[in-house]
């Protein structure tokens, strides 16, 4: 049960409480004192069998400490991160669809749920399932590794942290829905042009990680704005199945 719900299961039973020791029931001119404590004591277990069994809760996330990026001449991009989806009410929660954006990149598109994997490393048996409708049963969590890809999404890699907010697409909500906002530490990207995993973490981001990174993203940079650089979007997705079966089985 989360603090709200024991918020509201602990005013009951103050209520009931009160009723039994600091309320002089008998001598006032009421229904009998026995009378109005049972309906209190009714409403009490009404109310704690909506907390318990009835009440829908929400879909909370936390920050991942890794991910897994890739970037193509192409304008290709790809996104990995290891999700924790943890429901806090009692009744079940359908996932309808994710997405993932740069709230404070003004000309960046989101980026849509394109797959599903069982790790975060990308290989080549990583265990590739398509978009889905999904649970999350009442008061329990589920791990998560999502990949998020777009063709020109507006934002390419550079050495410093970006804002990304995750939004989930729910079955009793019509709108998009905010899961979670948390910053991507992209100056751990040190090559851009291969897909594989990086730390998210503040902590292990040193000034050599920092200065590599930056000159890989120059590099790349230089090259998608030089003419004869230009690769189709059939060309980049290539490079992707390609990446896939260039790693060791």
């Amino acid at each position: 049960m989360d603090a709200r719900g024991r918020c509201i299961v602990a005013i009951m039973f103050a209520i009931t409480a009160l009723a039994h020791v600091h309320i002089r029931i008998d001598s006032l001119r009421w229904p009998s004192g026995s009378v109005v404590i049972s309906c209190l004591a009714l409403g009490f277990t009404i109310g704690a069998f909506w907390v318990l069994n009835a009440r829908q809760g929400r879909l909370k996330s936390f920050e991942p400490h890794t991910f897994a990026a890739g970037f193509t001449l192409g304008g290709e991009v790809r996104l990995r991160f290891p999700l924790v989806l943890y429901n806090t009410g009692a009744k079940p929660i359908v996932v309808q669809n994710m997405r993932l954006s740069f709230p404070k990149e003004v000309s960046s598109e989101p980026l849509h749920w394109t797959t599903t994997r069982i790790r975060i490393k990308p290989t080549s048996d990583d265990g590739h399932e398509f978009p889905a409708v999904f649970s999350v049963p009442g008061r329990s969590t589920l791990q998560m590794f999502v990949e998020f890809g777009i063709v020109f999404p507006g934002v390419w890699p550079r050495a410093r942290d970006y804002q990304v907010r995750i939004e989930v697409k729910l079955g009793h909500r019509r709108k998009w829905r905010h899961l979670l906002t948390f910053p991507l530490r992209a100056a751990h990207i040190t090559s851009p042009d291969r897909y594989i995993t990086y730390s998210n973490s503040a902590h292990d981001l040193t000034e050599e990680v920092i200065a590599e990174a930056k000159a890989a993203m120059d590099e790349f940079a230089r090259k998608v704005q030089h003419p004869n650089t230009v690769v189709s979007k059939a060309d980049s997705r290539k490079w992707l199945a390609d990446q896939e079966r260039q790693r060791p089985q």
